[in-house]
C-alpha cells in the first residue's frame, strides 16, 4: 500500500439518482476502481460509504465518498484532463445528481 501523501488532498462526495439499486451501484464502482487503477497522477486512493450516523455532526446524506492525493497541485490539474477520469465521467454521471468536491493542501 502506498503512504498517503499529504501534499494534494482532493475529496469527492457522490450522490448517486438511484442509491438503492445495486446494478447502478455495481456499475459506479467498477467505473471507479478502474478509472484509480489506471490513474497516472493519483497517488493513493480511499473509496467509503457513510456509517451509520453516531453523532448529529455527521452528514451521511452521500452514497460515495473517493479521497484522491496527490505530489502536487499541478499533478491534481492533470488528473482532471486524463482519460482514465474523462472516461469515469463519462460512464458515472449519468449515474449521480450531486458532486461536492474539497480540494485541500498540507500545511
Amino acid at each position: 500500500m502506498k503512504e498517503f501523501d499529504p501534499a494534494f488532498a482532493h475529496t469527492v462526495y457522490f450522490w448517486l439518482k438511484n442509491p438503492d439499486n445495486q446494478k447502478d451501484r455495481t456499475a459506479f464502482e467498477t467505473s471507479l476502481k478502474k478509472f484509480l487503477d489506471h490513474s497516472q497522477f493519483a497517488k493513493t486512493n480511499f473509496i467509503g460509504k457513510p456509517p451509520k450516523a453516531s453523532r448529529d455532526v455527521v452528514d451521511g446524506s452521500f452514497t460515495y465518498s473517493l479521497i484522491v492525493t496527490f505530489e502536487s497541485a499541478e499533478a491534481q490539474q492533470e488528473y482532471q484532463v486524463e482519460e482514465p477520469h474523462l472516461l469515469f465521467i463519462k460512464e458515472s454521471s449519468p449515474l449521480w445528481n450531486k458532486v461536492i468536491v474539497y480540494d485541500s493542501k498540507g500545511i
